[in-house]
């Protein structure tokens, strides 16, 4: 089972920064980060619509300009919240990328970054239309879904989407069904969020492709 570094790691780095980053690229197979678009228009790396839970700032990403947002304090670690381009630069190419959109408009932008890097690429999103709007811009550009225990019909949409892979809450990848029908149409299926050995020991008995996790000792490494 391949082991995704959740925003690098979040329970062991600054989440989303470049030193988290550089830390999972030598732990993980594939590094998943979050991207937004900033109200000066450059494409940052940022889980939450505001930076009020993980800086010493406040306010919405998409009011604050980039130089805003390299003034602020991520988790008082002295990270700032970096660009997407920032962060492609800082992964090795032998260590996958997933792209995870959390907004519309953003995939012309994010492709152009990612394809001027040499890493593999996922691009996911729990939105079907930023979904096919990948598809439209670059059909070869592989996709995964995002999706919560509640969703209903996760494998027939990311099916119906085109996807390469089901990105769903562990709790749904419990169901061992969910796990076997994604795996019959040819989907892989990568669980979120573990943050215990335990676990992933479960998901992996479940068939489960990859752990995106927070912490990197979950046991599933293949490097």
């Amino acid at each position: 089972m391949d082991l995704i570094a959740h925003r690098g790691f979040a329970a062991e780095a600054p989440e989303n920064t470049l030193a988290a980053v550089r830390r999972a690229a030598d732990r993980a197979d594939m590094i998943e980060v979050d991207v937004r678009r900033c109200g000066s228009g450059e494409l940052v790396v940022v889980h939450d619509a505001t930076v009020d839970r993980v800086t010493d700032g406040s306010g919405a990403v998409s009011d604050l300009t980039l130089a805003q947002l390299r003034g602020l304090d991520v988790l008082r670690s002295g990270e700032t919240i970096p660009t997407l381009h920032a962060v492609l630069e800082s992964v090795p190419d032998d260590t996958a990328v997933n792209i995870e959109l959390k907004e519309g408009g953003l995939v012309a932008d994010a492709l152009t970054a990612a394809t001027a890097a040499d890493n593999d690429l996922l691009v996911s999103a729990f939105s079907p239309a930023v979904l096919r709007e990948v598809a439209n811009v670059d059909p070869g550009v592989s996709t995964a879904f995002v999706c919560t225990h509640e969703y209903d019909r996760p494998v027939r949409t990311a099916t119906d989407l085109g996807c390469d892979a089901l990105h769903p809450s562990s709790l749904l990848c419990l169901t061992i069904r969910t796990v076997r029908r994604a795996h019959e149409s040819d989907l892989a299926v990568n669980a979120w969020t573990v943050t215990r050995r335990p676990v992933a020991r479960l998901l992996e008995t479940c068939g489960v492709d990859g752990a995106i996790a927070d912490i990197s000792d979950i046991g599933c490494s293949r490097r």
